[in-house]
């Protein structure tokens, strides 16, 4: 009788465990799939008083011949993206599936944009995945109409993920954008980087652990668990042979940039390649710069960078580090500036305060203080795990650019668009120097493509979710943040290569969600509104990018060599002997009606209305708001190796008050110093409306005292009704103009 009980217990238990096996292979939930878009396109009517609107402005501040200002963004996810799929669950106070679908129907009729690409995490893409982006994508352009007047232009993308541990090899992320969609213009697959990809399939539980997940949750996580287990199922591909040759089936890797310049080219396709996320550095290693990538650099697909998203500015430089790093590759915490307080020197001030609190003696303490700024120095970007139990309000403002406006987390100055201007190489065959005109986007992970044109709904329009899990609960915050400690006054070491934490634990997501912006936009200005002539701005660096608003901006050389009165465009590289003058016109965007214009309304329907929009859509008023000012930046790259970066920068080198016009403003200057100093000189420009309210722009929001120190932070929490606005100024970057001086 005992035997027969023990047979049938270990029945039960066999059969248990096959079913939270099976379950942990995604049985129980349902395939993540693209959605299918509305089959219904923007009137032409709404299309044309948009480009009259523009063309209107043009003819108002005296521009000759004004191609079409266009406006997209270059960078959105859906719930295809590992990521996205994470904070889309109810336990991680998400909102539930947001597919490429959705991105579609947004950027139609919610942020009306006349282009935007999907960019999901080519690391989560698998094959039946990205058969069914690519469908969505010509499914949205299908519904565009006349594919020589389109309402919006869809193109195909993926961001392509990499982060390394130490500034050696740490490249960042890039999207690839594609110009075209049909067959013989993509790729069979999107490519990964090899660490980051290989590092998401260990960040999720086991077969078992996962299976106990979907038993014990509900219908969304269950979801999720079969969107790991179709990941986890997938192959890698054979690294050695040719792109063009490897089967469909399989997950393709590319360690560096010139790995993946080089497949790209196997294919042959036609594509540009954006960095973005140069100066985050809640994944940026501390020290990390664009050096390293300049000798490899493939100027012909690099054609922009992106300067701003929904993750803040990435512009300018600073000389000031969050450690220092010797010839060895060692870190040492440097000593705070009066603009920049290190998170390591901070982390020995919390462990120094712990300690006289209990009234150690000021020796012990300043040894323990010492000793947790080393520790927190060497652990990187995971500095702040040192000092057990610290709460994110502790850390005061410390890792961030203070004097910056609206700079992203834990700001890394020598991955900014300033610095990669100034840089140039000496040693390699490689590229001289980057040459990238600007753009912004929003990087938005709701399939919201141009959240930037209201400053609401923090929940969704931005990445901002508060606490310190990102708003998770349960078991899901447990695998986004480490547990929680009891504070001790006493450091401890931080091996961020142990393998004891996911990626996710290692960040510091509380005080991140005081920086999630709505994002940008890039402008191009295009020969049409078609497909190819988007394309052709892009690649010829004729783009600007704005901070949401869609303002209008041009910026021109008047006195190119050999002109006879044809002016040079931002983006432009010239040889000139003479001093250069420029134009700059300059008009603002338009003040928001509340609400949806009636023709989204109606072709989404109430509910898809408030699910998809949230409400609010891009609804134009009449008023214009207006130009505040405009400023110049000015570059001077570097003329031997090792050349001091800070003094190349002169920023801002002119600046121009504006009459309050609604018509805008124009801005007339000539450079003095170029032909006599025989230096060659980057210029661009920034144009600022009027100050107003936008989410997060106070950032940390700290309280100062009479020296300017931070002593408190107000952070943005956990509660989805509150914005957490600030006061900020929209601005505008036009890409640069390269002005040489003629070779020999």
């Amino acid at each position: 009788m005992l035997r027969t009980i023990l047979v049938v217990l270990l029945l039960l238990i066999a059969a248990a465990v096959g079913f939270v096996y099976s379950a942990g292979k995604g049985s129980l939930g349902e395939h993540e799939g693209p959605g299918e878009p509305k089959a219904v396109r923007r009137s032409a009517e709404t299309v044309r008083v948009s480009e009259a609107r523009v063309s209107e402005a043009a003819a108002g501040i005296g521009v000759p011949r004004p191609k079409q200002v266009l406006f997209g963004d270059l960078h959105v996810h859906s719930t295809f993206s590992f990521d996205a799929f994470m904070i889309s669950l109810p336990i991680a106070g998400g909102e539930g599936s947001h597919p490429p679908a959705d991105a579609c129907d947004f950027a139609r009729f919610c942020s009306q944009l006349d282009f935007w690409s999907i960019n999901d995490h080519a690391e989560g893409i698998t094959p039946r995945h990205w058969s069914e982006t690519v469908d969505a994508i010509r499914q949205c352009n299908d519904v565009a109409g006349d594919p020589a007047d389109p309402d919006t232009v869809a193109f195909l993308g993926w961001e392509w993920t990499q982060v390394g541990r130490t500034p050696d090899d740490h490249y960042g992320h890039k999207n690839v954008v594609l110009a075209g969609t049909a067959d013989d213009e993509i790729t069979a697959r999107p490519i990964a980087s090899g660490g980051q990809a290989l590092a998401a399939r260990q960040q999720g539980p086991r077969v078992l652990g996962r299976g106990l997940l979907a038993v014990l949750s509900d219908e969304r996580v269950r979801d999720f668990v079969t969107y790991l287990a179709e990941r986890d199922d997938w192959p890698l591909c054979d690294a050695d042979t040719p792109s063009p040759e490897l089967p469909t089936d399989c997950l393709e890797l590319a360690e560096t940039p010139a790995d993946l310049y080089r497949k790209l080219d196997e294919w042959d396709r036609e594509s540009i390649v954006i960095p973005h996320g140069t100066t985050w550095g809640f994944y940026t290693p501390p020290g990390s710069t664009w050096d390293k990538q300049l000798a490899t650099n493939d100027p012909d697909r690099q054609r922009l960078l992106e300067v701003y998203s929904g993750h803040g500015d990435s512009e300018v430089y600073r000389d000031w580090r969050a450690v220092q790093i010797d010839d060895d590759g060692n870190a040492t915490c440097p000593e705070p500036t009066p603009n920049y307080l290190p998170s390591c020197w901070q982390a020995g001030e919390i462990i120094r305060s712990r300690c006289e609190a209990e009234g150690t003696g000021a020796a012990e303490c300043d040894e323990r203080a010492a000793l947790a700024r080393a520790h927190a120095a060497a652990a990187r970007v995971a500095g702040h795990l040192v000092v057990p139990g610290a709460e994110a309000e502790e850390w005061l403002d410390s890792g961030q650019c203070v004097d910056c406006a609206e700079p992203a987390f834990n700001y890394r100055p020598g991955g900014s668009a300033q610095y990669l201007l100034a840089l140039r190489d000496f040693e390699s065959d490689g590229a001289r120097d980057f040459r990238m005109g600007f753009m912004a986007s929003s990087d938005n992970h709701f399939a919201r493509p141009g959240t930037g044109y209201k400053e609401v709904h923090r929940r969704g329009f931005t990445e901002s979710r508060g606490g310190r899990a990102g708003g998770a609960s349960g078991p899901m915050a447990r695998f986004i943040a480490p547990d929680p400690v009891e504070p001790t006054s006493t450091p401890v070491e931080i091996d961020i290569n142990d393998g004891s934490r996911a990626g996710f634990q290692l960040l510091e997501l509380e005080r991140q969600a005081s920086f999630f912006l709505t994002g940008g936009l890039v402008a191009t200005h295009a020969e049409g509104r078609d497909r190819r002539a988007i394309f052709h701005a892009l690649e010829r660096r004729e783009v600007y990018g704005t901070s949401g608003p869609r303002m209008l901006l041009w910026f021109d050389l008047l006195n190119p060599p050999g002109s006879r009165g044809t002016t040079r465009p931002m983006g432009s590289e010239v040889e000139m002997a003479a001093n250069p003058i420029f134009q700059v016109r300059a008009v603002g965007s338009f003040e928001q009606l509340p609400g949806c214009p009636d023709e989204s309304a109606d072709a989404l329907g109430p509910e898809e209305l408030e699910r998809i929009c949230k409400g609010e859509c891009y609804h134009p008023s009449d008023e214009r708001r207006r130009i505040s000012r405009i400023e110049v930046v000015r570059v001077r790259p570097q003329e031997r190796p090792g050349e001091p970066v800070e003094p190349l920068i002169d920023d801002p080198w002119r600046t121009f008050s504006c009459e309050p016009d609604p018509a805008g403003c124009t801005v007339l200057f000539e450079d003095p110093d170029y032909a006599a100093d025989h230096r060659d000189t980057v210029y661009y420009v920034r144009a600022f409306e009027e100050s107003k309210p936008a989410v997060n722009a106070g950032n940390l929001r700290c309280e100062r005292d009479e020296a300017g120190h931070c002593i408190g932070v107000d952070l943005c929490g956990g509660d989805p009704t509150d914005d957490c606005l600030g006061e900020h100024e929209p601005r505008a970057w036009s890409s640069p103009i390269w002005v040489d001086q003629p070779q020999g």
